[in-house]
């Protein structure tokens, strides 16, 4: 279990606001990089159409840790720490998006190729990692949160308003305000080739087998067998696909709580 550092700490330290813009925005201190950052978004950010597709497409790589081939990157998609960003090949990231790698000893974000992020969909690291596997089809609108590691199999699909949410706040203390609990995180593991339905939350903790299907608005806080239907509040097991391994466990476990 790892413990997270509230972002908003570092605003208030006693610092030039340059600094620490530089750091909690670029991730790098030195004006060159934060002068390369300004100029790329000044120039390529907010531009529409086919200009700006084009402008970003020959801009953004200049920022990020690596980037594949045919990668592209939508209007006012916004980057934080873009070197610890990792793009493959044919990635498309829609219109809005925020990539946010931040930490200060995390590896960042990976996509994988063919990797689809849809509009307005954020992408949060608070030290943590992120780290998406080939094809892996996010949809409009959801948030994936990292204070650990949250990693997401090939293939698989998260309809719109997904939530995926490798941290939490501490033990219950009715004594002791949420906000002043300390925030910890397990991290979140979800299995290839699986499909998460729209508005689905993944919390802290929980891994999601291969091939499993989680339900419409569904809240898992538990994990979830490879091949399982998941649905509900909180999500139950609706049927396992056949198989020895499903079926041993179905026979041992019946239907609990996730």
């Amino acid at each position: 279990m790892k413990e997270i550092t509230a972002a908003q700490q570092q605003l208030f330290e006693r610092r030039s606001w340059r600094a620490k813009y530089a750091e909690l925005v670029v991730g790098r201190t030195d004006w060159a990089s934060l002068l390369r950052y300004e100029a790329v978004l000044a120039l390529s950010q907010w531009v529409p159409g086919a200009p700006g597709l084009a402008l970003r497409r020959l801009l953004y790589p200049s920022l990020l840790g690596s980037c594949g081939r045919n990668v592209i990157f939508g209007q006012n998609v916004v980057l934080r720490h873009p070197h610890k960003v990792h793009v493959a090949d044919n990635v498309v990231i829609d219109d809005n998006c925020l990539i946010d790698a931040k930490g200060r000893d995390n590896t960042g974000i990976w996509i994988g190729e063919g990797g689809f992020i849809g509009r307005n969909t954020i992408l949060s690291c608070k030290n943590g990692d992120i780290v998406l596997g080939a094809n892996v089809n996010v949809g409009f609108n959801c948030e994936i949160f990292s204070g650990s590691c949250v990693t997401i199999g090939a293939g698989t699909m998260l309809a719109a308003y997904c939530y995926v949410i490798g941290g939490d706040h501490g033990a219950f203390d009715a004594e002791v305000p949420v906000a002043e609990r300390p925030r910890t995180s397990r991290g979140v593991t979800i299995g290839p080739g699986g499909w998460l339905g729209a508005g689905a939350k993944i919390f802290d903790g929980v891994t999601v087998g291969a091939r499993a299907i989680v339900g419409a608005g569904a809240v898992v806080r538990r994990d979830i067998p490879d091949g399982a239907v998941a649905v509900g509040i909180p999500a139950r097991l609706l049927e396992q696909k056949p198989g020895p391994v499903a079926s041993e466990q179905a026979a041992q476990n019946g239907s609990p709580d996730l």
